[in-house]
């Protein structure tokens, strides 16, 4: 049997790492900078999260959602703790994907409406609403554009209240920072103004911080840059430190009932040690902290570099914008440079992801590899 061929590859096979190396079958070594797109939060088998892993997995991998579990509610308790949002009940799932299909559906059930407010280059997941309300018509199939979404330009105060006012929906769905579209932001401003205006509306807002979520900004939720308090929260990628797992954040105002949202896999027992692990790490080694931190030193090395025209996102979720298509560039960081970046929807962006406990040291690493592949 052959592999369904989707994804363009690169000549690169990993088959262990640490921290933010990768070693692959050849023994080369690269120095990971991407975190395979912002999942790696606090590096590559980390000690505390193996060992976590570990030893739920002597006791047991997984049990379905109809028994007790006490991991999901001691993690609950953590992420509450740690992100300062312990007035919203936690639902776990799978997938950035699954998080944002869970909080549109809740959000359509809560408002018994169903139009949705999406904003120009996100992204949401690929499944059916998320998809549908993904900006990229190459991943929307006719089965999901029946999904009425309507795409708004980001920061745009007047298309906004012109949309919302006129319109029928259920919920505003956007990325705190835009990951896949090249990590553009709403300001403070317009984000305070479309969270007045969908409780104003009765509508749902769904802050997406799968990719932006978890520290990786230097607050612990992207949209705590910006004094907001959203509906709904949809985190997935960095929480799991590569563990496939998701979940949503839903503020206390929102009615659960039995069988309203459900999982076959999501908030299994390793998925949960997994999380808590991450967690764990995160407030021992004051990794938001760092990220914040860190990110104000990465941006004083990009100013070292010419052909550096802007440096956009915050934290460690960060994008450098050259006045060249950057598809090359990337490609010879790999090769070249051994060093492995991110692209994004706007060709001249090369986005920066690593893990969350990077050092200073490193990042010089990074800047001596882009500058030997200018130059």
């Amino acid at each position: 049997m052959e592999l369904f061929d989707v994804y363009p590859l690169y000549d690169v096979t990993p088959v262990s790492a640490k921290g933010i190396e990768v070693i692959d079958d050849k023994g080369q070594k690269y120095l990971d900078f991407y975190g395979g797109h912002a999942v790696i939060s606090i590096g590559h088998t980390h000690p505390h999260y193996v060992t976590r892993l570990k030893e739920q997995l002597d006791n047991m991998a997984f049990y379905s959602n109809s028994v007790q579990n006490p991991l999901q509610q001691k993690l609950a308790d953590k992420l509450g703790q740690l992100s300062g949002c312990s007035d919203y009940k936690l639902f776990m799932c799978n997938s950035g994907a699954e998080a944002n299909e869970n909080a549109l559906k809740l959000a359509s059930f809560h408002t018994g409406k169903s139009k949705v407010i999406a904003f120009k280059n996100g992204f949401h997941g690929r499944t059916s609403a998320a998809v549908a309300a993904t900006d990229n018509p190459n991943i929307n199939a006719p089965i999901n554009q029946q999904q009425e979404v309507t795409f708004l330009p980001l920061n745009d105060a007047d298309a906004f209240a012109k949309a919302i006012e006129h319109g029928d929906y259920c919920a505003v769905i956007l990325e705190t920072i835009q990951g896949v579209g090249g990590l553009d932001e709403p300001t403070t401003p317009f984000l305070q103004f479309v969270a007045e205006k969908c409780k104003q509306n009765g509508v749902v807002l769904i802050a997406d911080e799968v990719q932006c979520g978890f520290g990786r900004s230097g607050k612990f939720f992207a949209f705590q840059h910006h004094n907001i308090q959203p509906d709904i929260i949809s985190i997935a990628k960095g929480m799991g430190n590569g563990f496939p797992v998701g979940g949503v954040l839903i503020h206390e105002s929102f009615q659960a009932s039995y069988g309203l949202l459900g999982t076959t896999f999501g908030g299994n027992h390793l998925a949960c040690a997994a999380v808590l692990a991450v967690l764990e790490v995160m407030e021992q080694e004051h990794l938001t902290q760092n990220a914040a931190e860190l990110g104000t030193y990465f941006l004083e090395k990009a100013k070292e570099i010419p052909a550096v025209k802007n440096v956009k996102g915050r934290g460690l979720m960060l994008g450098l914008e050259f006045d060249f298509e950057v598809a090359s560039l990337r490609k010879n960081m790999i090769y070249n440079q051994k060093v492995f970046t991110g692209g994004a929807k706007d060709k001249h962006i090369l986005r920066f992801l690593p893990a969350l406990n990077i050092t200073k040291n490193q990042i010089d690493l990074f800047f001596d590899a882009l500058k030997a592949e200018l130059t």
